[in-house]
This record gives C-alpha cells, structure tokens and sequence, in this order.
C-alpha cells in the first residue's frame, strides 16, 4: 500500500522538486500544497507524512511559519509525523519544533533532495 505524503512550501520550484521525485516511487503517493490552509483542510486524510517548510513568504496565506501550521495539525491530529524544511540553521528553531514532537529537520541546501530521500525512506523503514 503506498504512504501518502503531503508536501506544503510557498517555493513552486521546491515543491515541483519533491512532487516529481517522489512521485515516480511506486511506494508513495504525495500531494502538494503552497498554502498551510490548504493542507490543513485536507488533514482527513490522514498522510502518513508531511514534509512542511519553516517559513512562507511567497503566499497569501495566513500562516507565514510552518510553527503555527504545525500547532494547527497537533490540535488536530497529534500523530500525523512531520519534517521540517528550512533554509536557517539556528537550534532555537528546532526546539521549538521538538516541543511539538517533529520527526526531523531537514535543511534546503543543495544536497537538501538527497537528504529528503535519505530521512524519508529511513523513516518508513523503521514504522
């Protein structure tokens, strides 16, 4: 049975990226979105994960930290995992997020795609 991910950054590019490489793996099934909101409507889903930017600048939405989209998904459902994707290296972030239990960080590098492969294959291996 495939895993469906959900993807949610503000950056078109990005988001193609992750859509395209994992969705030629036949395990997953992903669906992307540019906008918390639009993730959030679609949370009866129940995604096995969802791979959520820190920061959104790019969109209209209300939300311009994946933080508050985060605390939005806890309130609803405390078990859906979730890593992070950020272009900051500050430790104060992440704690942040660990309070809210997050499976991992990623940081959008150059390599951040391999590292994406990397933590999400590992991640579906150990469940």
């Amino acid at each position: 049975m495939n895993k469906l991910i959900f993807f949610v950054d503000d950056d078109k590019m990005i988001l193609n990226l992750m859509e395209y490489t994992f969705s030629g793996r036949n395990e997953y099934t992903v669906k992307s979105f540019k906008k918390g909101e639009d993730c959030l409507e679609l949370l009866n889903e129940n995604p096995d994960l969802i791979i959520l930017d820190h920061s959104f600048f790019l969109t209209d939405s209300k939300y311009k930290k994946g933080l508050d989209i985060l605390k939005e998904i806890r309130s609803q459902n405390l078990n859906i995992p979730v890593i992070i994707l950020t272009g900051e290296q500050d430790d104060s972030i992440q704690s942040d997020y660990d309070k809210l239990g997050v499976s991992g960080f990623i940081i959008k590098d150059s390599f951040f795609i391999d590292s994406l492969i990397e933590k999400v294959d590992l991640f579906f291996k150990q469940k």
